[in-house]
């Protein structure tokens, strides 16, 4: 081998080397990148499996809580449903009753109004089976009132009118002003729960 070959051959062996040693840097960056990006991977992995499940209980949790909304609405309308049925059971119980039952009926109603005066409106079938005391009566429950020979439009019950005031005692009025309490109190116990 003479000085040349041994120079290329030196160059050749340095420069092996030298592929050797780039070959192996690349290599451990190369192994480096894809431990750094298997890292990144799974990180990146969790954080959609966390959203994911955080996103499933939002919608269970939505989903759920339209089920109860359903539920307590069907169960509202059905409350309604009822008091709507109990109310008119008891205009028709109290439109029904007789003559003496209905009238005393009205002589407590004319009570709540106690120390009012004013002009009694009755419908056309109450003016027709008035009893012959009934003013008389009125005035003993504490009401000042004359019967007015113009009827009411309205099923049971009277109207006093005092000058512009009018104070609604019809059976249908007062059952209905009650029926909202009796719902509120109903809807108030429902949405507590």
């Amino acid at each position: 081998m003479n000085g040349g070959e041994t120079i290329i051959n030196r160059i050749k062996a340095d420069c092996d080397e030298s592929v050797a040693s780039i070959r192996l840097d690349a290599e451990k960056a190369n192994a480096a990148v894809l431990t750094e990006a298997e890292r990144e991977a799974q990180l990146r992995e969790k954080e959609i499996a966390d959203k994911t499940q955080q996103r499933l209980r939002q919608i269970q949790a939505a989903s759920k809580s339209r089920a109860e909304l359903e539920v307590r609405n069907a169960l509202l309308r059905r409350r309604r449903s009822e008091i709507d049925k109990t109310v008119g059971m008891l205009i028709d119980y109290l439109l029904q009753l007789g003559d003496n039952d209905y009238f005393n009926a009205i002589y407590k109603l004319a009570a709540r109004l106690r120390g009012k005066s004013g002009e009694l409106m009755l419908n056309q079938k109450d003016l027709q089976r008035l009893p012959s005391d009934f003013e008389a009566k009125i005035r003993e429950a504490g009401l000042d009132a004359t019967v007015s020979r113009n009827p009411a439009d309205i099923p049971g019950g009277f109207i006093l009118k005092s000058g512009d005031i009018e104070e609604n005692m019809d059976f249908e009025a007062i059952l209905r002003a009650r029926r909202d309490e009796i719902e509120d109190l109903i809807n108030r116990g429902l949405f507590e729960q």
